[in-house]
């Protein structure tokens, strides 16, 4: 299938590791041009040079900083041409219920994704496919381990996106959440879980009915689906892509 991306551009906040590191390369093989940010300026270059290519620009970028945030989009602009596609995948991961953990989620997870929406929405404007993806979680779905800081925060992302997808629908840009189950790839949270508490991950794993993880090129698959022009009538959806996992029927 073409996704009509050829020429495109995508914005991807998170975009050196895991699923962010997946979704880049996914929007790059189908022809995009792609810009992608992370706070560590070392993981920056070298998920650049791993991917290869001069359609595809990484920036240390700290979206708890809304000034930078700013500047990294309109420099984006400025060099591809304009925006389509904005993809906020950026979390802090902050799951243990403490106050230092609940101001990480509001700033990063939250307010990153209001930064990088504000900042691209008059470049999006311009766009003759514009859409806005953010990477929610199943723990922003359904009540689990994860609840308190990062669940509660997940499901106001869900909230946030739905709201832009009312606001925005006259001018025709498209806004979704994608929710992921349990993704598993080497130096991530999962994999850290299943050497430091085996016991919640022989429990995590159990719970779904496929009797394994995820990878994040399954989650970034349906990433630029829904972001591609393909997936013009999607809007204001939350898609679970978690194997079965969540038991709630989604009205």
């Amino acid at each position: 299938m073409d996704l009509q991306l050829n020429g495109l551009t995508a914005i991807v906040t998170g975009g050196t590791k895991g699923i962010g590191r997946a979704i880049v390369e996914t929007f790059a093989a189908e022809g995009a041009n792609v810009a992608f940010c992370a706070r560590n300026a070392d993981d920056v270059a070298s998920a650049q040079q791993a991917v290869g290519r001069d359609t595809v620009v990484g920036t240390q970028v700290d979206v708890g900083d809304g000034g930078a945030v700013a500047r990294w989009v309109s420099d984006t602009a400025t060099r591809f041409g304009g925006i389509d596609m904005v993809v906020s995948n950026v979390s802090a991961l902050a799951i243990p219920d403490t106050e230092e953990n609940w101001e990480a989620s509001l700033n990063v997870d939250l307010m990153g994704s209001v930064r990088l929406v504000k900042a691209a929405l008059p470049h999006l404007e311009h766009s003759t496919a514009p859409s806005i993806t953010a990477i929610s979680s199943v723990s922003g779905r359904e009540v689990d381990f994860a609840s308190g800081p990062y669940g509660t925060v997940k499901s106001a992302i869900i909230a946030y996106m739905a709201g832009l997808a009312f606001q925005l629908a006259e001018q025709g840009i498209r806004a979704n959440t994608v929710s992921p189950g349990n993704t598993y790839h080497r130096g991530g949270v999962w994999e850290q879980i299943e050497q430091g508490n085996p016991e919640l991950f022989s429990m995590a794993m159990g719970l779904n009915p496929t009797h394994r993880m995820g990878t994040p090129q399954e989650i970034a698959d349906t990433v630029v689906f829904v972001a591609s022009p393909k997936s013009s009538r999607t809007t204001g959806a939350n898609i679970l892509v978690d194997g079965g996992l969540t038991r709630g029927i989604q009205f």
